[in-house]
């Protein structure tokens, strides 16, 4: 599986999952709203760091490409 694709797939997943999770917080009063904060804090970091890593990841293989096809030097 192509990291960008799978990176899309966590960050997708994150997401819907802390959705819900939101909205059950606002509706009703699952966990303390510290906890909420540290969820979302958390959410927020897995989002970033999926995206990021897997864009280094993509940026790695296509020059590694380019060189190989003697683009680079």
């Amino acid at each position: 599986m192509n990291a960008m694709k799978l990176a899309s797939v966590i960050t997708g997943i994150v997401l819907i999952l802390y959705a819900i999770f939101a909205l059950v917080q606002l509706w009703m009063t699952v966990v303390s709203w510290a906890t909420f904060v540290k969820v979302s804090i958390t959410a927020a970091v897995i989002v970033i760091a999926t995206l990021g890593l897997a864009m280094l990841y993509r940026e790695y293989i296509e020059e590694k490409s380019m060189k190989e096809d003697k683009y680079l030097d």
